[in-house]
């Protein structure tokens, strides 16, 4: 099952937008975040959490060769 994800934008007083992306990991916040991204304009900075460094866990197949 897919896991959760939510984002929070915060828009500065100055104009600025920041994203924070929560349940993703690897590059799928810049995929969640990239339509937004085009209509804003720039981006000026990207800061990653360590999240965005993981992989998704990758479920083992075992295959049961009796009665097949």
């Amino acid at each position: 099952m897919a896991k959760q994800q939510t984002v929070k934008y915060t828009i500065q007083q100055n104009g600025n937008v920041t994203a924070e992306i929560y349940g993703a990991v690897g590059d799928q916040c810049l995929k969640i975040t990239e339509s937004v991204e085009d209509e804003l304009g720039n981006v000026l900075t990207r800061e990653f959490t360590p999240a965005f460094y993981e992989t998704e866990p990758v479920e083992d197949y075992v295959h049961d060769s009796e009665g097949c």
